[in-house]
């Protein structure tokens, strides 16, 4: 899939925006009930579909896994 006008560049639904070592908040499993997001880069992309409604499934570096639910914009 590419990126088109019709995929929001800020969208953690969309495996084409998500990228390895890209800084993103997810949820874990464990926290999906009180919405605690987790903060760290992205070490693996495991969804292979191009959309997953509920976010993207990543592993971070420190091995945590769950679903990109916001994407942390690059400081300048």
């Amino acid at each position: 899939m590419e990126k088109s006008a019709t995929v929001p560049p800020d969208n953690p639904c969309f495996r084409v925006n998500i990228h390895l070592h890209q800084t993103v908040d997810i949820v874990t499993k464990r926290n999906q009930k009180t919405g605690q997001l987790t903060r760290g880069q992205v070490r693996w992309i495991l969804t292979s579909k191009p959309y997953h409604s509920r976010g993207i499934k990543v592993m971070l570096d420190d091995r945590v896994v769950g679903r990109v639910q916001k994407i942390v914009p690059e400081e300048a």
